[in-house]
């Protein structure tokens, strides 16, 4: 191939490694979701609290939404999106200042009526910042200690903690998930490729079969099928969802077999 048509191959190629890093990162799990939970979850168990949540500025519109909950009156929360400047979070992540409130339902910034569509209005809440290096970027919060009316200052230096390892993981994955909307922007913008598609795929195919050690789990070689699947017709994909049907009954019957088995013995 002449050297005037490698840029854009090598681009094209990497377009398609792109593809599988996604579907790897699907497979995987959403890592700042779980890192968050595991903070909220942890919160909750350490101040004995009813409820702790963490909530993410997003633009376009601005507002705090409500990401991850936990405790015995959290769920609520969740999906819940409120403006950057209303209720005690708003307060908090455009102040910037960390808040303990012993009776919320006296103060004036208190949003009963978003507390109220959660399913729980609290009586105490805690409330910290989750600022990065350059700008707040959300807040935690923690409702009603059951063993204290109030939260004391050593509550709140132990909940800056959790603010700031929860401020790590969100500046990560951020860090991760912008640079692969940067690539797929620069690649879209990309034309005159030299190799069609079919050779990129069988290409990238190849690197990506040897990245599963011998005899191990065969990860990378599922990512690397779900990444060609969208090469399929209708008509293909409507095949490949019958043959994963069966096999996903197979599966079930082989692991109802085995417990059968097992509790026999």
């Amino acid at each position: 191939m002449p050297d005037a048509e490698l840029p854009p191959a090598a681009l094209e190629v990497l377009r398609a490694a792109a593809r599988r890093s996604h579907v790897a990162r699907r497979l995987q799990g959403d890592v700042e979701q779980l890192l968050l939970q595991s903070i909220v979850d942890a919160a909750v168990t350490l101040f004995e609290a009813e409820a702790s949540s963490i909530a993410l500025f997003e633009s376009e519109p601005d507002r705090l939404e409500f990401r991850v909950a936990a405790g015995p009156h959290g769920a609520g929360a969740v999906g819940l999106s409120v403006a950057p400047t209303q209720g005690i979070a708003g307060y908090v992540f455009s102040s910037g200042q960390a808040i303990a409130l012993s009776d919320v339902a006296s103060d004036p910034r208190f949003d009963r009526a978003t507390a109220q569509r959660t399913g729980y209005v609290p009586r105490s809440i805690a409330a910290v910042p989750l600022v990065d290096r350059e700008a707040t970027v959300g807040v935690l919060q923690v409702l009603d200690k059951r063993s204290s009316a109030t939260f004391s200052l050593r509550d709140m230096e132990l909940l800056g903690v959790f603010a700031r390892q929860a401020a790590t993981a969100i500046n990560a994955s951020r860090v991760q998930r912008d640079t692969g909307r940067l690539l797929g922007e620069v690649f879209r913008r990309l034309g005159d490729v030299q190799l069609t598609e079919v050779q990129v795929e069988g290409l990238v195919g190849e690197a990506t079969s040897g990245l599963d050690p011998p005899g191990g789990e065969p990860f990378w070689s599922l990512v690397d099928a779900l990444a060609r699947v969208r090469l399929l017709s209708d008509r293909e994909l409507g095949l490949v969802l019958e043959i994963l049907e069966v096999v996903a009954r197979r599966a079930v019957a082989s692991s109802a077999g085995r417990l059968r088995s097992s509790s026999e013995e």
